[in-house]
């Protein structure tokens, strides 16, 4: 492949670039250490910086090292969790704590075949650590990089797809530079955050633009070559409300799955007649998640027929201090306080 510029020129314009226009004052820019890099960087999955800022704030408050975050419960963990969503992260977060305290005695290890080797922990993820912790070479490639990539060097295909991936993965291997690599990785993120966007790119504003393949070919809108659209499926979801003695009753959730770990009320896979007679509509909810959307009942009983070991009575004046999904939350709230 011939490249459309040279990675040293490359490395030079966009650290020159970020030094003037990127981003510097993000909380995980501050003492860029591996532990603070590594929470950054599973928040900022597949969610925005914005939101993330608050909960990595939150976050550092309460497990300000690895060695606390090892220490603390899953329930702990995940209460600190609640909102953010794609709860796995969490749990993975916890159990790469655990694991650098098992393995190496709380210190981070450096070379990428380690980091890699840690839960939860890819090649992005890996890559990032050593960019922005140790400032080393580091390869990235996240969804700001695939885009910038796709039509600076007008790759066609859909990113995510092996074929694409790959080829991305060796562009990243072959411009990343073995210095400035703080700089630099901030600068392929900054420059497909704020100028390279899904829509309305600000190409006029791009320090590439000259040499942009995407830009000279008039494809900038067709690029990165976008994933054929599917029809989000709505399921219905039935929920039980159950109150004794001032408490109500909730289940953890399994690890895998919808709302891993989290309390919820009890799910069932019934119909509201099958329950008995004594059943009225508690109230109803909406959720959407990545692959359907749940249109759930909450139906009142007087009790459950036979309780099972995920299933707890709680103090309806300790609800609040558990990890609960954001649609139970609100539906909680709003009926708790209603009274």
């Amino acid at each position: 492949m011939q490249y459309p510029i040279l990675p040293q020129q490359f490395h030079k314009r966009l650290i020159n670039w970020q030094q003037s226009h990127g981003r510097h004052d993000l909380p995980w820019q501050q003492e860029p250490t591996p532990y603070r890099v590594l929470v950054s960087e599973i928040m900022l999955q597949q969610t925005q910086v914005a939101t993330v800022i608050p909960y990595f704030n939150n976050w550092m408050q309460h497990f300000p090292t690895v060695e606390i975050l090892a220490q603390a419960s899953e329930d702990e963990v995940m209460q600190h969790w609640q909102g953010l969503g794609y709860y796995s992260r969490a749990r993975n977060l916890r159990k790469a704590a655990r694991f650098i305290m098992e393995h190496h005695h709380g210190k981070f290890p450096e070379s990428l075949e380690e980091l890699l080797a840690i839960p939860g922990v890819g090649r992005y993820t890996a890559g990032a650590i050593t960019s922005f912790a140790y400032n080393r070479y580091g390869p990235i490639v996240d969804g700001n990089v695939k885009r910038l990539f796709c039509r600076f060097f007008a790759i066609d295909g859909i990113p995510g797809t092996t074929q694409v991936d790959k080829q991305l993965w060796q562009l990243a291997e072959t411009f990343t530079p073995e210095t400035n690599n703080r700089s630099f990785a901030q600068g392929l993120l900054d420059i497909g955050a704020m100028v390279c966007k899904p829509k309305n790119p600000a190409c006029e504003q791009c320090c590439f633009r000259a040499e942009c393949l995407a830009l000279k070919q008039s494809r900038v809108q067709d690029l990165p070559t976008p994933k054929p659209k599917k029809v989000i499926p709505t399921k219905a979801g039935q929920f039980l409300w159950i109150e004794s003695e001032n408490k109500i009753l909730l289940e953890k959730r399994a690890e895998d799955g919808i709302w891993g770990s989290l309390w919820c009320l009890p799910q069932i896979h019934l119909q509201p007649e099958q329950l008995g007679e004594h059943v009225q509509l508690k109230g109803s909810f909406r959720h959407t998640f990545t692959h359907y959307k749940l249109n759930a009942n909450v139906w009142t009983i007087e009790r459950l027929g036979e309780m099972e070991p995920r299933h707890q009575w709680i103090e309806k004046s300790e609800i609040f201090n558990l990890g609960l999904p954001t649609p139970i939350k609100k539906f909680l709230t709003r009926h708790l306080e209603s009274r």
